[in-house]
């Protein structure tokens, strides 16, 4: 059984920073990568970063240079580090697996999500 908690949302000031971090809990057989997913209100949800088990990364162009999605496999841990944060950026923050690894097509494991608000 697979469980991701996401945790290090909150609220924050344009221009400030946040880190996000899931842990996971269970095996994922294959080869899967990892992501955060934001929705805001109204609006659809979009991936805004992925990373595959080789550490290859994807963002989507408007977190480009200013967030970063890492992970730490020894922790089981994701995390997403958030800087020059914008109002824009207000959204719930998942965190997602997507297994086998398609890069962003076939999501099958989510957490339960962690508010960010940037203000």
């Amino acid at each position: 059984h697979v469980q991701l908690v996401e945790s290090g949302g909150g609220s924050v000031q344009a221009g400030g920073s946040l880190r996000l971090s899931c842990v996971r809990s269970g095996y994922i057989a294959g080869r899967y990568c990892m992501g955060w997913i934001h929705q805001a209100p109204g609006k659809e949800r979009e991936a805004v970063a992925i990373i595959g088990g080789d550490g290859s990364t994807v963002y989507a162009d408007s977190v480009k240079g200013r967030f970063t999605i890492s992970q730490d496999n020894a922790k089981n841990t994701l995390y997403l580090e958030m800087n020059s944060l914008k109002p824009e950026d207000t959204a719930m923050y998942y965190c997602a697996a997507d297994s086998p690894c398609t890069y962003g097509g076939n999501w099958s494991y989510w957490g339960q999500g962690t508010q960010v608000t940037v203000s």
